[in-house]
């Protein structure tokens, strides 16, 4: 059975990368070259990767990396794959705040430390604090924050949600991509999720909104007067992270769009400063 008839949509692309990475060589330079070879030694290594992908373990797991942001992080099975409909967030945070701001940033279930990182890399005058309830995690966050020079500016701490955090702590702006599915539902992700990425980064409880139920109902105590907070949601979720919102009284709340038109992120704005 082939990539393409397992369904994999992207099964030429995927073959490529392969190639190029395994190779360490450019696809264009492969096609430049009709003679050229794939040695035996990396040959065993590609049908290796090829075994592993048809299993359904997606290639960041493989390689261990993952583009977000256009910068290039280290991930393991102890977090969940970066995603492109994530960087909505840092879209709208760019739009929010002045390129050299000083703002204090809270991410919540850093997971890779994709959000956290790649503020901080907007943002050159911003410290930011990274909680996760995984020490594996946290241990892949701070290899980021790490890779791209900002461990001064990142301090990453293990917590459930807010439980480990002093209330004397204010943030300009908190962000978090939760774990927002249902469940129920879990068995029935696509493989490369189910199996590949942590189970407590993807499971929401029952109805999927348990980590907005603690998030609204806490982040009072931790934000500023004039910050934000950006959460991600599932599609089908807006009306109902709305509601929570607005019974944990945040009345200038607001959601919007990923590239593909789809409901992503969650507003939330704390009044003037």
């Amino acid at each position: 059975m082939t990539m393409a008839e397992m369904g994999i949509m992207t099964a030429e692309l995927e073959a490529r990368l392969i190639l190029e990475q395994r190779c360490r060589i450019d696809w264009g330079k492969i096609i430049a070259d009709p003679g050229f070879l794939v040695p035996e030694q990396e040959r065993r290594k590609i049908a290796d990767d090829l075994e592993e992908r048809l299993q359904g373990r997606p290639l960041s797991k493989i390689y261990g990396k993952k583009e977000f942001w256009g910068l290039e992080f280290e991930v393991t099975d102890d977090v969940l794959d970066p995603r492109p409909d994530t960087e909505t967030i840092i879209d709208i945070a760019v739009q929010r705040f002045p390129k050299d701001a000083d703002i204090k940033i809270l991410d919540m279930g850093t997971g890779s430390g994709c959000l956290l990182v790649s503020l901080l890399h907007e943002f050159p005058n911003a410290t930011g604090l990274g909680l996760d309830i995984s020490p594996k995690a946290l241990a892949v966050a701070k290899c980021n924050a790490q890779k791209f020079n900002l461990d001064s500016r990142a301090e990453f701490v293990e917590s459930d949600w807010f439980a480990g955090l002093d209330e004397s702590l204010q943030f300009d702006l908190i962000v978090s991509n939760p774990p927002y599915i249902s469940n129920r539902v879990i068995p029935d992700l696509e493989p490369e999720v189910r199996n590949f990425d942590p189970i407590q980064a993807l499971d929401g409880g029952e109805d999927g909104l348990q980590a907005y139920k603690i998030i609204f109902s806490t982040i009072n105590l931790f934000i500023k007067k004039g910050g934000t907070g950006l959460f991600e949601i599932g599609y089908d979720q807006k009306n109902d992270v709305m509601r929570i919102g607005r019974e944990s009284r945040f009345s200038d709340i607001s959601v919007h769009r990923d590239l593909a038109g789809q409901p992503r992120v969650v507003e939330i704005y704390c009044g003037d400063k």
